[in-house]
């Protein structure tokens, strides 16, 4: 997520192609998502983990060698491809695991969602400081590291314990083909209107998050004259902070409820954006986007915990990935957008962002507090 448009931008020096790159890998990524979700219900998130994981390293192992061979670009922008499509599907399998874990937990359920969020922080700690000061040294070897963690998630699927499944083919047919399980699963965030203001709030938030994403490379390396590790630094710099509001927002929701949390949440995540925007040193970039991480952070227990409660206990990935289709379906677009625009025009770029985000966050709650007897308290 973070390592292509660094990677892109290393070999390419041009904005456009970063915001490209990012559109062209996320695009099969979302048919990937519209795919995998009957496929998870028929056959365990644990054995996608563990499938989908293996094939991303070998993914790894093919990008290096072509690479070796003098692929470049080529294999880079491939690379990106392939293995996004498969973290997707990883991705689900996660998500699926966790929501059924929250189901369990029932009034406890935004604690089991605080972990899992935490430790999604911890690896984007980690994750893009490390990336950037491998990429430093050589693209061959972050796709070494890549291919490496790839290993070790295989292994950690492997020895997973998790809740019993129903027995393969208990799915009905028609259930199992992607096209009418995710119209089935359209139909059920149709059918609750909390999770349709919830959708698209996280569809925003998405959108917001994906131009930062993309950007960040361009604005540290090229408007502020840094080095890719700084963009690396600034990202972990945020996560950490993030980290850090995902055990806080556990306590607030215990005192304060979901809503009140998320409506915070989002409040900082508007003014953050507008900061990065409007920041012209790398300090006060980092500072906004650490913010920004922070506030969404928070954001992501309070969302998660809401649409585990929304969602239908039976074939619980197939209606994940209806809502993760629509919510992640702004990513393509926030590559498009970053392509379209000149490197020079990008701050406004990311204030134009804020501004909608502002208009979406106002819209999204007051729908937010009409339905929020629905999301407050866990299924019976």
């Amino acid at each position: 997520m973070y390592a292509v448009p660094l990677m892109i931008l290393t070999l390419t020096h041009s904005s456009a192609l970063t915001g490209v790159a990012f559109l062209i890998e996320w695009v099969p990524r979302l048919i990937t998502i519209a795919g995998s979700g009957p496929l998870i219900d028929r056959f365990h998130p644990r054995a996608a983990l563990l499938t989908t994981s293996a094939l991303r390293a070998a993914a790894a192992v093919v990008a290096l060698i072509a690479l070796a061979l003098g692929g470049g670009t080529l294999a880079v922008l491939l690379f990106g491809v392939v293995v996004g499509m498969l973290s997707e599907a990883s991705y689900l399998a996660s998500e699926s695991l966790s929501a059924q874990a929250s189901q369990r937990a029932a009034e406890r359920g935004h604690h089991v969602q605080s972990v899992m969020t935490g430790i999604d922080q911890t690896t984007l700690l980690v994750g893009p400081l490390l990336g950037g000061a491998l990429l430093l040294v050589s693209p061959t070897l972050l796709l070494a590291a890549v291919a490496v963690l790839s290993c070790v998630t295989t292994t950690a699927a492997m020895v997973l314990r998790d809740s019993p499944h129903p027995p393969t083919g208990t799915t009905p047919a028609a259930e199992q083909r992607p096209l009418a399980a995710i119209a089935k699963g359209l139909e059920t965030v149709r059918r609750t209107p909390a999770l349709v203001w919830l959708v698209g709030l996280l569809a925003v938030v998405n959108l917001v998050s994906g131009v930062l994403q993309v950007s960040a490379p361009i604005t540290v390396t090229g408007r502020l004259g840094h080095s890719t590790a700084a963009v690396g630094t600034v990202w972990s710099l945020a996560a950490a902070a993030s980290l850090l509001a995902v055990g806080a927002a556990r306590r607030a929701v215990d005192h304060f409820g979901l809503y009140a949390v998320g409506l915070a949440g989002a409040m900082l995540m508007c003014v953050a954006t507008l900061a990065a925007g409007l920041a012209t040193t790398l300090l006060t970039y980092a500072a906004a986007i650490a913010a920004m991480m922070a506030a969404e952070g928070a954001l992501t227990v309070v969302l998660r915990t809401a649409r585990a409660r929304l969602i239908p206990k039976s074939g619980i990935a197939t209606a994940l990935a209806a809502t993760v289709l629509l919510v992640l379906a702004p990513f393509p677009l926030a590559g498009l957008l970053v392509a379209a625009v000149p490197a020079h025009a990008i701050p406004h770029l990311v204030i134009a962002m804020s501004t909608l985000q502002l208009a979406a966050t106002a819209l999204c709650f007051k729908g937010l507090w009409i339905h929020r007897t629905d999301y407050e308290q866990p299924q019976a």
